[in-house]
């Protein structure tokens, strides 16, 4: 099947899942307390939402540039964040597309060493990529695990049983995995200067795996855990802002707090684990779910909070996103 079909297709049935989740979630709701929920919102805390995104942008291109400097040290602040804005937008579009679009950017703006060669080339600036990714994995499973320690409640009861409906290859599925991808690197080593085909992809694997190595040595690894931390409440302050957007007019929202906040904030980041354009649907059935499984909230003002984190970030990302394409565009 051509490369572009199956892209095609992959596109189409995330759009699909996402069109599904969407339609799950409002398919029932009452539409005059939805509109009513959005029109009492008080929009100076959305905004704040929006300002506190825009930061945790800013921050993760600081981050990653910290994984690229070893490799190229003329990497610039500007170039890291344009990538990062546009690769949101792309996401939207292509689930995981942004974050190979990433690696063409940096590799574009990267010097060349005395061969010509791209100091940070694609599959370098690829492998930077894959280890940020990776650290927000297991950041977020240590502030998911922490929470479910300190609250033995319904709360960290909830969380704990949707990290364990996660299904979770056997060891035997993982041992087959290890020994495929051994025999896999052992097959293209050995055969790699007598195939074109897979001595390319033995160089584009080996570039991918020196850019991870690269970015580990980086100089400052307490300014990348900075950055990290402060990502992380960026995230939790768009959660909890949202919340006291809605706590003026509704009581279940006034009884919430900053352990409430970090809860949905879990949730809502989990819902992006789900590969679909955007997390467009995702989010939106997963949080109204919660709130109505935890706290009681009927699923219209459920989603009036979804609705108003989510889309309140789709438009900055947008926004962001269209300047820093024009950026490049002027750059080029």
């Amino acid at each position: 099947m051509d490369k572009r079909v199956k892209t095609s297709i992959k596109i189409l049935l995330s759009v699909i899942v996402a069109a599904l989740l969407l339609w799950l979630s409002f398919k029932e709701i009452q539409w005059e307390i939805f509109v009513d929920g959005l029109a009492q919102c008080q929009w100076h805390f959305v905004i704040m939402a929006i300002l506190f995104g825009a930061a945790a942008m800013w921050l993760r291109s600081l981050r990653w540039r910290e994984l690229l400097l070893p490799i190229d040290s003329s990497t610039s602040r500007l170039t890291t964040f344009n990538a990062v804005c546009i690769s949101y937008v792309v996401n939207m579009l292509v689930p995981r597309g942004g974050e190979l679009l990433r690696g063409g950017i940096i590799a574009r703006h990267s010097k060349r060493d005395e061969y010509g060669e791209r100091l940070a080339g694609y599959d370098k600036s690829l492998g930077t990529v894959l280890v940020e990714r990776l650290w927000d994995t297991v950041v977020l499973i240590i502030i998911a695990l922490v929470f479910i320690l300190l609250s033995r409640n319904s709360l960290g009861r909830y969380l704990g049983d949707k990290l364990s409906s996660i299904n979770i290859p056997p060891l035997w599925g993982l041992l087959s995995l290890v020994l495929l991808a051994a025999f896999a690197f052992f097959f293209c080593r050995y055969f790699w200067r007598r195939s074109a085909i897979i001595g390319k992809i033995w160089r584009f694997f080996g570039g991918l795996f020196a850019g991870i190595r690269d970015s580990l040595k980086m100089e400052h690894h307490w300014r990348f855990l900075l950055y990290t931390i402060a990502i992380w409440l960026c995230y939790w302050g768009t959660s909890y802002v949202v919340i006291l957007s809605l706590s003026a007019a509704n009581p279940s929202f006034a009884a919430m707090g900053l352990m409430d906040a970090l809860f949905l904030m879990i949730v809502g980041s989990i819902a992006s684990v789900v590969p679909v354009p955007g997390g467009f649907g995702a989010y939106h059935y997963l949080t109204s779910t919660a709130l109505l499984a935890l706290y009681g909230i009927p699923i219209e003002e459920g989603l009036v909070f979804a609705v108003l984190c989510h889309e309140s970030q789709t438009i900055m990302h947008l926004l962001s996103g269209g300047a820093c394409y024009l950026s490049e565009t002027i750059r080029n």
